[in-house]
């Protein structure tokens, strides 16, 4: 199966908002650090940044066709 850029960019998006939730609860529970959560968080923030770029760019390049 292939996923599209799109595809991927929504999927990670949804990853940011459910690590917001669950780490944050565990750093609450003390079973994860808060500079742990943090950095994972923003490093899938920064992937869904990636793939949102990415399928922007195959979208404007498909309207121009």
């Amino acid at each position: 199966m292939v996923f599209t850029n799109r595809q991927k960019a929504e999927c990670a998006k949804r990853e940011v908002k459910q690590r917001q939730r669950v780490y944050m609860r565990m750093v609450e529970e003390k079973r994860m650090s808060h500079e742990f959560a943090t950095e994972q968080i923003l490093l899938m923030t920064e992937i869904a940044a990636d793939y949102e770029r990415l399928a922007e760019a195959e979208e404007e390049k498909d309207r121009l066709l």
